[in-house]
């Protein structure tokens, strides 16, 4: 394992600016998520640090390494880096042995010993190394891929997007899955996703990519609750967005007059609050503000349920989540109640 630092890094390809001056670190040992939507510069990132492409300006160092940087450009097979990509990538005329030890300098292939420990180390039966890749379910190949990834002891790991290709209980499965492994290892590892729930259960921590630019690095729980904007706040989970007035620590909205998480100057404001703040309780508990459902999405273990304020018609609609077996139904009337602090931002006339 080994600290990845980057600094400053840019990349176009032709006239078009795909990375901006993205600076970035990454302890020994952390797993890092990158998360951005489609176009954001994820993976151009990760091929940067794999080798495979050349930046126009900036540094990379692995281990204290310079890699990239004027002047030099450290070949992919010489950074000892484990590339796990978005298909698995197996080769299918190898069994899952040979698989795994492809990796491996040539002298190394013949002696099988340490493949059981790796399939072990990615929660396959040893039995596994003589079968053949179609014989997998997508989840086991990418198990298979990250043990191949891993056969070489890497100084770091990246991972382009592994699971997107999985379905739902898959992806959740093989998510844990590879976590676990990764730790065990001891591994630097690197995630690119646009999954938001991906890297925010699954990362150390968080850096989000914007328009080729690293605009936060955060824990998962700090990126969730206080992000730096409403743009951001919108892309990492469901957000619900009113105006409001800051004033000496609290903020005061259609929702009533609320606790500030962090200081904000005093003015208009754009307040945050997440659906699992926002609480539906009986009518006979007197709340402040009452609310009418308007429209339930139902998950099965949870619901998000829209609501209408009932003495301000022009407010926007909130979003609230509930437990699926508690979820009211269209038409009926409700009381809510906002717990927590909540974030605002400067109201710019947009929010």
């Amino acid at each position: 394992m080994a600290e990845l630092r980057i600094a400053d890094l840019t990349k176009a390809f032709a006239d078009s600016l795909v990375l901006r001056g993205v600076d970035l670190a990454v302890a020994s040992g952390e797993f890092l998520a990158i998360l951005g939507a489609s176009g954001s510069g994820k993976t151009t990132l990760l091929r940067l640090v794999c080798g495979f492409e050349r930046a126009e300006a900036g540094t990379i160092h692995i281990g204290g390494q310079l890699v990239s940087g004027p002047g030099v450009q450290v070949p992919p097979e010489q950074r000892r880096v484990g590339y796990v990509a978005q298909e698995g990538a197996l080769f299918p005329h190898l069994t899952v042995a040979d698989n795994v030890l492809f990796g491996l300098p040539r002298k190394l292939r013949h002696a099988r010993r340490g493949v059981a420990e790796l399939l072990a180390l990615v929660s396959l039966p040893a039995a596994y190394g003589q079968r053949w890749p179609n014989e997998l379910s997508g989840g086991e190949q990418q198990r298979v891929a990250l043990a191949r990834a891993l056969a070489p002891s890497p100084r770091l790991v990246l991972l382009d997007e592994p699971f997107s290709s999985l379905d739902a209980a898959l992806r959740n499965e093989t998510r844990q899955v590879v976590a676990t492994a990764l730790a065990a290892a001891g591994a630097t590892a690197l995630l690119v996703t646009h999954d938001q729930d991906e890297a925010l259960s699954m990362g150390n921590r968080v850096a989000v990519l914007r328009e080729g630019r690293i605009v936060q690095v955060s824990s998962p729980a700090k990126l969730y609750r206080e992000p730096i904007d409403p743009d951001l706040a919108r892309f990492v989970g469901e957000a619900v967005l009113v105006k409001g007035h800051a004033a000496a620590g609290m903020v005061t909205s259609s929702l009533g007059t609320l606790p500030l998480a962090a200081s904000v100057p005093a003015g208009p404001v754009a307040v945050l609050l997440r659906p699992e703040q926002i609480r539906l309780v009986p009518l006979d508990r007197a709340p402040p503000l009452r609310a009418r459902v308007a429209k339930v999405t139902f998950y099965g273990h949870d619901a998000t349920v829209t609501l209408a304020l009932a003495d301000d018609p022009a407010s926007p609609p909130l979003a609230a989540r509930v437990a699926g077996h508690m979820t009211p139904r269209v038409g009926d009337e409700v009381g809510v109640v906002v717990e927590g602090k909540v974030i605002a931002f400067a109201d710019d006339g947009g929010g």
